[in-house]
């Protein structure tokens, strides 16, 4: 068993990336310190742990640093192998894992940027995209499912977090919008997915406050607007 004793992530409350590790932690069960960052006045530790990208999260465990959400949630799961596991033992099914996860990383979640980021037909564009991508992600979840490879051993994997740390905010996603992203009728596999982890108590310890993160999305995507305008 990994020592507990020494675990501190630096993180910021509506980051979605620092989610994914307060995420794991909970399901986990591990015991952590957790220091808000000012992103706008980063501590000198902060840059000291990720002097590379200066950006959160980062996990400190007995010292050692280590940043990158994605890198952070693996060393998670093959450090604390007590808990629930968050990547398959089979090599198949965590290369498929990894697979769907950088295809949310990489393409998903740069065009769910831009449907915030933009107006008008920029925004339109955004949306189709997005939606062609879901479409995407449904089909392969489908397969997925057919494969008993949704999860990991009836457990909430690496999968289920990244999908979650996008999308697990769709409330607020969608009083911002005013239009929804994950729609039921169009993705049902999707839809019923999310729901599904949003309930699971960890998801609900580690979501911020609806209000506040109404507020803080609807100033991002404004200055977004203003400085796209401005150009």
């Amino acid at each position: 068993m990994a020592e507990q004793s020494k675990v501190i992530l630096h993180g910021m409350w509506a980051s979605p990336f620092a989610k994914r590790v307060e995420l794991a932690l909970n399901l986990k069960g591990i015991s952590y310190e957790y220091v808000e960052e000012d992103l706008a006045n980063k501590s000198d530790l902060l840059l000291k742990y990720n002097p590379v990208h200066k950006k959160v999260p980062v996990l400190v465990h007995n010292g050692k640093a280590i940043a990158e959400s994605l890198v952070i949630l693996e060393y998670i799961d093959e450090t604390w192998k007590d808990g629930p596991k968050l990547l398959p033992n089979d090599p198949y099914k965590r290369a498929q894992a990894r697979f769907w996860v950088n295809f949310i990383q990489e393409q998903l979640l740069q065009n769910t940027f831009l449907v915030f980021k933009t107006d008008g037909e920029a925004q339109q564009k955004a949306i189709d995209q997005v939606f062609e991508k879901l479409n995407l992600l449904e089909n392969g979840v489908k397969t997925l499912l057919a494969e008993g490879n949704l999860g990991v051993e009836n457990d909430v994997g690496v999968l289920d977090i990244v999908f979650c740390s996008i999308f697990g905010a769709y409330k607020v996603q969608e009083e911002v919008l005013g239009i929804k992203l994950i729609v039921a009728e169009k993705f049902p596999l999707l839809f019923s997915w999310l729901i599904s982890i949003a309930e699971l108590e960890a998801v609900q310890k580690a979501t911020p406050p609806h209000e506040r993160s109404v507020a803080l999305l609807q100033r991002f995507r404004q200055s977004a607007l203003k400085s796209s305008a401005a150009v």
